[in-house]
């Protein structure tokens, strides 16, 4: 289980272990410090979480009619250290301004001990001012000096945005902030516009920082040529918050905010890869499938007429390159040649044998021109 307090009203909150006690809220609890236990009131009641929560300091109980009145006497000291202290400063003459008072009874080397918080410009040379101020409240002083968030943070305060500063409520470590964090934003570079409470650079800064660099790295830039569902335009701004994009279309010249998801390329380079495409419908048969589904009528009349074309070039090469048989015998080798580059008009069918390579006749045959040759010669030469 887990509660929460509060040592000032709208301050910052400290998470307890409630351990046996269960508080009711705007209840005084005893809170253990450096210092010894001190009253709070509690803000959230003890309620069970979710995750485990290890390393809370042990709520103290409820604190007493003692304590009560013991924390109001408290609370007078340093009210009257605060006048003090400011009175004494403004007698020396020094460049100082108080921020808060810390007052501790309960410490086991001191008796009373006041601090004092201050900020200023510079190092300031107080052994002057710590001398006046133990005579003045009969107690230990020490001064810390602190920053200008630190001041803020003390002193609590509204902020730009109407409410409490998160460093009083509830930030606990300052984060560093830059002004490139409000460029990324297209803030004005205006201190008194991107300025906190303390002077410097707000610290909500930081907090949306990473979504306005998400949103850049993926988003268009400003002048960029994009394509939106009502036409085609030029990016002309973003709005990070909506996620959104502010485009000029090209036709009417007005501005139109699409969604980031609608002008981005990988978005558009998906739905132009898509398969499906949603006009044409996927059951009607294509052109071509229409073609081989031809009626059986038509497909035994197209098959003899196919059949015969393939069949009338493959028997004029058979009868260009197969002389018959008594050519190949009763003929000499040249007047076979001869026969061969013209094929016999009678022969209409052709004979399927087995393609036989054409043998050459010699240089001489062809030079000299002779048709005549022996029956056992076979070289071709004339005589």
């Amino acid at each position: 289980m887990v509660m929460a307090v509060s040592f000032e009203r709208y301050g910052r909150l400290y998470y307890l272990d409630p351990g046996s006690h269960r508080p009711r809220v705007g209840q005084k609890v005893l809170v253990p410090t450096d210092d010894g236990p001190e009253v709070a009131e509690c803000v959230w009641a003890p309620q069970y979480v979710t995750e485990e929560i290890g390393g809370l300091p042990l709520c103290a109980g409820v604190a007493t009619d003692a304590d009560l009145q013991r924390d109001e006497q408290n609370r007078d000291r340093r009210a009257d250290a605060r006048l003090i202290a400011k009175r004494l400063i403004r007698e020396h003459g020094l460049p100082m301004k108080v921020v808060g008072i810390d007052f501790v009874d309960r410490r086991a080397d001191v008796d009373q001990l006041v601090i004092v918080y201050f900020s200023a410009p510079h190092r300031v040379d107080f052994r002057e001012l710590v001398r006046d101020l133990a005579r003045g409240l009969r107690a230990r002083i020490e001064l810390r000096q602190v920053g200008a968030r630190d001041e803020a943070r003390l002193q609590g305060g509204i902020g730009p945005c109407g409410r409490d500063l998160c460093c009083a409520t509830f930030l606990k470590d300052f984060e560093p902030v830059s002004v490139r964090m409000a460029k990324d934003q297209d803030l004005p570079l205006n201190p008194l516009k991107i300025s906190g409470a303390c002077g410097r650079l707000m610290c909500c800064l930081k907090y949306e920082h990473p979504l306005y660099q998400e949103f850049n790295a993926k988003a268009p830039s400003v002048g960029t040529p994009v394509e939106t569902p009502a036409g085609d335009g030029v990016v002309v701004g973003h709005n990070v918050p909506s996620d959104t994009v502010v485009v000029r279309l090209a036709a009417s010249g007005r501005r139109c905010a699409c969604s980031r998801a609608d002008v981005c390329s990988p978005r558009q380079q998906y739905e132009a890869s898509s398969t499906t495409t949603p006009d044409a419908p996927a059951d009607l048969p294509t052109p071509v499938a229409r073609q081989e589904q031809a009626p059986p009528e038509q497909a035994d009349q197209q098959q003899p007429a196919a059949e015969q074309a393939q069949q009338e070039p493959a028997a004029a090469a058979h009868a260009q390159q197969e002389p018959t048989a008594a050519n190949q015998t009763d003929q000499p080798q040249a007047a076979a040649d001869q026969t061969d580059l013209q094929p016999a008009a009678e022969d209409s069918t052709p004979r399927r044998r087995k393609p036989r390579r054409r043998r050459r006749l010699s240089d001489s045959s062809t030079d000299t021109g002779s048709t005549t040759a022996g029956p056992d010669d076979n070289t071709g030469d004339g005589s």
